[in-house]
């Protein structure tokens, strides 16, 4: 029998070389605060991927997932299941569809329940974890701890909302997001879901996940696990958007399609870069980023230089430390684990990181950049509206204008769309003053109730809300016969105790007389 891929931390964690599909996802990130990177890349033909050409997104999904996660892992069956449901929490059964907009194609991956192209990896992520907690992972209990700019906390909730054994902690810096993103977080009430709205930024919130981890008396205590896109689930299942675009938009098996991806922790074009690494024919991959234009800078100068973030009118990209960018840094050092721990320290130690000669020419080899600001992106979206009716929310108009300012509006590009419009109405009436009518999903939650704790940037205070909450819980779900059977046993301890007590004091009696 072939078996999965394994995995290993990108700054060499000695204890966690090799390791299962199932552990890096239960685990997230590495106990050194590396990211798990594949060991090896599994290889697509040109004749398996001209075979795939006719399959639904969810039949897809499975081949190229089963390429690295093999029987030993998860059995077929129980991995087709875990697909199939997870695609069908989308509006359309094309999952992610490719459009035609004016010269060139846009793949829209705003069709599931959170309207973001988060969707389409948490739902699955969300999935593989039931499955593997009732499958003997972790005694059936975790404890996700998140951080987002928006998107991944809305997403990570619906795709974990309900689950057993599953508690689900997002952080989200107060005032950073857009009203219908935090009302999509907050009007979940499931006992398992907590909002907590941090006196910060989004690099404050990640910042305060990536401690958690490295508190191992508390990642142990709590069962910590991750949903943003460190967990490599979520890397992987974005690889299929890229082989199912391309299978749409090449007019023959030498095609080379470029994509421009609207950027911010680098997870979502990350997975394009595999994708070319398993051997899909990818022209270049554009990062395409907002004022926080470290990514920009990199690519065009060698410089990932931390400055402070600056506050757009496209949230969930102003993030200022990539985290997802240190698996693509691993694979340009080399593979080599100790090299990149190097760097990562050094920039941890001075917010710089620099590059110059071989390795930027190899880094823009294969991606290009472009920074789009606000009045670029307004100017966008407006354009879009009156040419071809087509509404961009501010994430996907960076990404068009991007191939604009690059010279590469053409039929063999495609631009992925990362969220619907009606997200962010604020920013698009800048541009468009009569909005299209937004969905009832969205529309309807300003009615709906909302529950969430603020909290300062503090590490301790976010943990102790942690393991309040999932206490909390706990003791909301017990039973009537739980609480019964409890207090029997809190009186029969009593009980013991007293008796103890008798006992002890009658013999001290004894020996006095």
């Amino acid at each position: 029998m072939t078996t999965s891929i394994t995995y290993s931390s990108t700054r060499g964690c000695p204890t966690q070389t090799n390791i299962t599909f199932r552990d890096a996802v239960m685990t997230g990130l590495a106990h050194d605060r590396g990211l798990f990177v594949p060991d090896s890349f599994p290889s697509v033909s040109k004749e398996e991927l001209a075979s795939w050409k006719g399959l639904s997104y969810a039949d897809l999904a499975v081949e190229v997932i089963g390429k690295f996660v093999k029987d030993d892992q998860v059995p077929r069956k129980d991995l087709e299941r875990i697909v199939t449901t997870s695609c069908a929490s989308f509006r359309t059964e094309e999952v992610t569809p490719v459009v035609k907009v004016g010269d060139h194609y846009i793949l829209e991956l705003f069709h599931g329940p959170t309207f973001a192209f988060k969707d389409v990896a948490l739902q699955m992520l969300g999935n593989f974890f039931e499955y593997f907690l009732e499958t003997g992972s972790n005694g059936g209990r975790l404890a996700i701890l998140g951080a987002t700019s928006g998107d991944t906390g809305s997403a990570a909730i619906y795709g974990l909302r309900g689950k057993k054994g599953v508690d689900c902690v997002i952080l989200f810096p107060e005032g950073r997001v857009s009203e219908i993103q935090e009302r999509q977080m907050t009007t979940v009430l499931d006992d398992n879901i907590h909002c907590v709205a941090v006196e910060g930024t989004f690099d404050d919130c990640q910042d305060l996940v990536k401690g958690s981890f490295g508190d191992v008396g508390f990642r142990d205590r709590v069962k910590l696990g991750a949903v943003n896109s460190i967990n490599w689930c979520r890397v992987l299942a974005q690889t299929t958007y890229y082989f199912w675009s391309w299978l749409r938009v090449a007019e023959g098996m030498d095609d080379v399609i470029s994509y421009s991806v609207p950027t911010g922790n680098f997870g979502d074009i990350l997975a394009g870069y595999y994708s070319k690494i398993m051997g899909l024919p990818v022209g270049k991959l554009i990062v395409a980023t907002n004022e926080n234009d470290i990514l920009h800078r990199f690519f065009t100068k060698g410089e990932y230089h931390r400055e402070n973030i600056h506050k757009t009118i496209s949230p969930s990209m102003d993030i200022c430390v990539s985290s997802n960018f240190e698996r693509y840094l691993f694979h340009l050092a080399g593979n080599d684990a100790k090299v990149l721990a190097a760097w990562m320290a050094d920039f941890e130690k001075t917010g710089k990181l620099t590059i110059a000669g071989d390795k930027l020419k190899t880094a823009q080899k294969d991606f290009l950049s472009a920074r789009a600001d606000t009045a670029m992106t307004l100017d966008t979206i407006r354009q879009y509206k009156q040419k071809y009716d087509y509404m961009l929310c501010p994430h996907s108009a960076v990404g068009v204008s991007a191939i604009e300012q690059l010279g590469m509006t053409n039929l063999k590009t495609v631009c992925l769309a990362t969220a619907h419009e009606a997200k962010f109405p604020n920013a698009c009436k800048m541009a468009v003053p009569e909005l299209p009518t937004p969905p009832e999903q969205l529309s309807r939650l300003w009615g709906l109730k909302t529950k969430k704790t603020l909290c300062e940037n503090d590490l301790k205070k976010v943990q102790l809300i942690v393991e309040n909450k999932i206490q909390e819980r706990i003791r909301n779900q017990q039973s009537p016969q739980d609480s019964q059977k409890k207090n029997i046993v809190i009186e029969v301890i009593r009980g013991i105790a007293v008796l103890a007590f008798i006992s002890s004091t009658l013999i001290t009696m004894s020996k006095n007389r």
